[in-house]
């Protein structure tokens, strides 16, 4: 007598849920995942204007605070050194005080400053400013600066005006 086996197959995966649940992750993983935007500085250009030509204007010095970042975050403030610390901050703000209206902060930025150094730089620039906007929202209007109006802000930005004119050191300043 033969004896036959019997070939047992074997059974398949049910992979019809597999795509719905892929398909559920993805889904929660897009919903439940941050995008950070990237945050820049708050700068706006001058729009180009190629029938007119720049105007040259005579600045006195003394108006002008000169700050030059060097390679490897060196930093010198009128030609004297400096740091990149809540120091230079405190210079820009008594100078922007003690000139008005009318100073002038020129930036001398080396090719090749890291960026690391350079943010900084600005952000000292733009705390000094913030410093002040909000001490005299404080002393005109009673509230700070994030808590005034359109109008009360606007007030505000003309008596301390944002004037910085940054250069490359192969560039030469228009103000001398």
């Amino acid at each position: 007598m033969k004896l036959f086996r019997k070939h047992k197959s074997t059974p398949g995966l049910n992979t019809t849920a597999t795509s719905d649940i892929s398909f559920m992750l993805l889904i929660f993983f897009l919903v439940t995942t941050s995008m950070d935007s990237d945050k820049g500085l708050g700068r706006q250009m001058p729009p180009i204007e190629l029938d007119e030509q720049e105007i040259v204007q005579d600045v006195d010095r003394k108006m002008v605070m000169t700050i030059r970042l060097m390679s490897g975050g060196r930093l010198t403030v009128n030609e004297e050194k400096a740091a990149l610390d809540d120091g230079l901050r405190r210079m820009v703000r008594h100078f922007i005080l003690e000139k008005g209206r009318s100073h002038i902060i020129e930036l001398l930025v080396d090719r090749d400053a890291d960026y690391e150094s350079y943010f900084t730089l600005q952000n000292h620039i733009v705390r000094a400013y913030k410093e002040l906007r909000n001490a005299a929202a404080i002393k005109k209007y009673g509230v700070p600066i994030g808590e005034c109006d359109e109008e009360q802000r606007n007030s505000i930005a003309e008596a301390y005006p944002l004037r910085v004119q940054e250069l490359t050191n192969n560039m030469q300043a228009s103000t001398r």
